[in-house]
C-alpha cells in the first residue's frame, strides 16, 4: 500500500523505533570513555534520522496537494468497503506478481548495526582522532600553534602558555596591528574549522546551532553599541566615518577626501585591487576577502559596511565560546602537556605502552572481573592474576640478569637466573660455542669470559670431552632419563 496515509504511518514507526533504540543504547552500561563516545555517535545518527522523518512527515501533514485530504474523503464515504476491496486487490496483484518476496522486520535494523559494530570493533572512532586527543579527551592545537608563531608581530610563547592564551583576543596575544591581514583571518578560520570538528567528534550531542545563534545575538548587540572586547573603538569611529571615504579593499577609514583620493592613486591600494579582482575570477563566489563563510557554521554572510572587520570580531566571539564550552577538557590538556613535559624519554615510552594495554584491556568482551588489571606488568601467579608487589620486591623478580650465551635474553630475578643454565637455551648456545655445558660454566654469561675458562681448564687437563653416546641425554615418554646409548638400545628392543 503505497499511499499517503501508509507512508505516514510507516514514518510514525520508524521513529518510534528510533526513540527506543536511543533509549536502548543508554540502557547499556557504559564503564569507559570508548563506550560512552561510541553511544553518543550512534544516538546523534538517531536523532538526525528522527529530524528527517519529523519533516517529512511535516510536509506531509502541511498537505499542499491536498492528496491526504482526498485519501480521507474516500475512506470516510459510504462505499469504504469498495476502497477496501480495491486496496485488497491492490495488495494481491503485487504478491502474486513478486511471489515468496522475503520482509525483513525493521527492528531487524538495529540488530544488523549492532552486529556490524561488534565485527568492526572501534577502527571508525579511532581514525576520527589523532593520538593528541586521545579520543576527545584532550584538544591537540600543534597545528594552531604553529600558524599562530608564524603571524607578524604576535607574542613568543610556549605550547602551555599558548594553551591558556589562544582565546585572549583583546589583550596581548594578538596585537591589533594583524586583524586585518589575511594570515590572522585565514588563522582565525582554521581554528574555528578545528574546534568545530572537534565537537562534531568529541561531543556529537552539543547543541553547535544554539551556541552560534547565541554568539550571533551577543555581537550584533555589543557591536552596535561598542561594548565588544577589543573593538571598543568601532563605536566612535563609526560614528565619525562615513561610506564614501572608507576603503574596502585595504580596510581603512579616511577622515578627508583628499587624503581618500590620493590612497587610491597609491600603490599599495592598486596591488592590494588587483589580488582581490583575481581571488574574485578565481571563486566566481564574489570577493574572497569579504570573509566568505563555509558551511560549516563559522557565521552568516557580513554586512556591506565594516563587513571583514565585524567577521573578524565574530569569529573571535565564536572561538571565546567555544572555549568557554571545552573548559573542562583545556584544563584536562594543560594537566597532560605539563606531566608529559616533565617525563624524561623513557617513562614517556612506558606510558604509550601502557595506554596500549589499557586499550586493549577496554576493547575486551570479557567481564569486569575477568580482565587483568596489571599496570606495573607483574608476573602471574598459580590463580592466572598477578603476584603482590611485595612479593615481587621480595624475589627480586625486578633485577635484569642478561646472558649473552644465550643471545643476550633477560632473566628476570635470581631464581630464573640460575636455573637457565641447565635449560635449552642456554645448553644451545655452549654447543654454539663449542664448549661442553658442564658445571664449571656455571655463572658464566659472557662468551669471552667461557672461553677464556675453557682454555684454563684445557690447560689444567680438567675439561671434560664431550662424548655424546654417554653424555648426551634423552628422556622417554614417562620421563626416565639415559644416555644417548641406552636409550637406543632399549628402543631397538622394544622396552620403550
Amino acid at each position: 500500500m503505497n499511499n499517503l496515509l501508509e507512508q505516514q504511518r510507516q514514518a510514525h514507526e520508524e521513529i518510534e523505533r528510533l526513540e527506543q533504540a536511543i533509549v536502548d543504547q543508554y540502557m547499556e552500561e557504559s564503564r569507559t570513555h570508548r563506550e560512552r563516545l561510541r553511544i553518543e555517535h550512534i544516538v546523534d545518527k538517531f536523532l538526525e534520522r528522527i529530524a528527517e522523518k519529523s519533516k517529512a512527515l511535516d510536509v506531509m501533514y502541511e498537505d499542499h496537494d491536498g492528496l491526504r485530504q482526498s485519501e480521507i474523503e474516500a475512506l470516510s464515504v459510504s462505499s469504504e468497503f469498495s476502497e477496501f476491496y480495491e486496496r485488497l486487490r491492490v495488495i494481491k496483484d503485487h504478491h502474486r506478481k513478486y511471489p515468496n518476496e522475503p520482509v525483513e522486520p525493521p527492528e531487524m535494523e538495529f540488530i544488523h548495526a549492532n552486529q556490524e559494530h561488534d565485527e568492526n570493533g572501534d577502527d571508525e572512532l579511532d581514525k576520527q582522532f589523532s593520538g593528541e586527543e586521545a579520543l576527545g579527551r584532550y584538544i591537540d592545537m600543534n597545528t594552531l600553534y604553529g600558524q599562530y608563531i608564524n603571524l607578524k608581530d604576535v607574542k613568543t610563547m610556549d605550547y602551555l602558555q599558548y594553551l591558556s592564551t589562544f582565546d585572549d583576543f583583546e589583550r596581548t596575544t594578538y596585537p591589533k596591528s594583524i586583524r586585518g591581514s589575511p594570515e590572522y583571518r585565514k588563522y582565525l578560520d582554521a581554528m574555528c574549522d578545528y574546534f568545530y570538528s572537534f565537537f562534531r567528534r568529541a561531543k556529537p550531542l552539543f547543541d553547535l546551532d544554539e551556541l552560534k545563534h547565541k554568539s550571533r545575538e551577543e555581537l550584533d548587540e555589543k557591536w552596535t553599541k561598542g561594548e565588544l572586547p577589543g573593538w571598543e573603538e568601532m563605536k566612535d569611529l563609526s560614528e565619525k566615518s562615513t561610506a564614501d571615504l572608507y576603503c574596502n579593499v585595504c580596510q581603512k577609514q579616511f577622515s578627508t577626501q583628499t587624503v581618500f583620493d590620493a590612497h587610491l592613486k597609491g600603490r599599495k591600494h592598486i596591488n592590494k585591487q588587483k589580488k582581490l579582482d583575481e581571488d574574485k575570477n578565481h571563486t566566481n563566489t564574489g570577493s574572497a576577502r569579504e570573509g566568505a563563510i563555509s558551511e560549516n557554521g563559522n557565521g552568516s554572510p557580513p554586512t556591506p559596511k565594516y563587513d571583514i572587520r565585524k567577521e573578524t570580531a565574530w569569529k573571535e566571539l565564536l572561538i571565546r565560546k567555544y572555549a568557554e564550552a571545552l573548559a573542562d577538557v583545556r584544563e584536562e590538556t594543560k594537566a597532560n602537556v605539563e606531566r608529559k613535559q616533565a617525563l624524561t624519554d623513557r617513562e614517556r615510552t612506558l606510558e604509550q605502552d601502557q595506554d596500549e594495554i589499557e586499550l586493549d584491556e577496554q576493547e575486551s568482551d570479557d567481564d569486569d572481573e575477568d580482565k587483568i588489571y596489571n599496570p606495573l606488568k607483574l608476573p602471574l601467579g598459580w590463580d592466572g592474576k598477578p603476584i603482590p608487589y611485595w612479593l615481587y620486591k621480595l624475589h627480586g623478580l625486578g633485577v635484569e640478569y642478561p646472558c649473552e650465551i644465550c643471545g643476550n635474553y633477560v632473566y628476570m630475578g635470581r631464581k630464573a637466573f640460575d636455573k637457565h643454565f641447565q635449560e635449552w637455551r642456554h645448553a644451545h648456545g655452549m654447543r654454539c660455542l663449542g664448549i661442553p655445558n658442564t658445571r664449571h660454566f656455571h655463572e658464566i654469561t659472557k662468551i669471552e669470559d667461557a672461553y677464556t675458562l675453557f682454555e684454563k681448564l684445557k690447560k689444567e687437563g680438567q675439561t671434560e670431552e664431550f662424548v655424546a653416546d654417554t653424555m648426551e641425554e634423552y628422556e622417554d615418554d614417562e620421563g626416565n632419563v639415559y644416555n644417548k646409548k641406552t636409550y637406543e638400545d632399549l628402543r631397538r628392543q622394544g622396552i620403550i
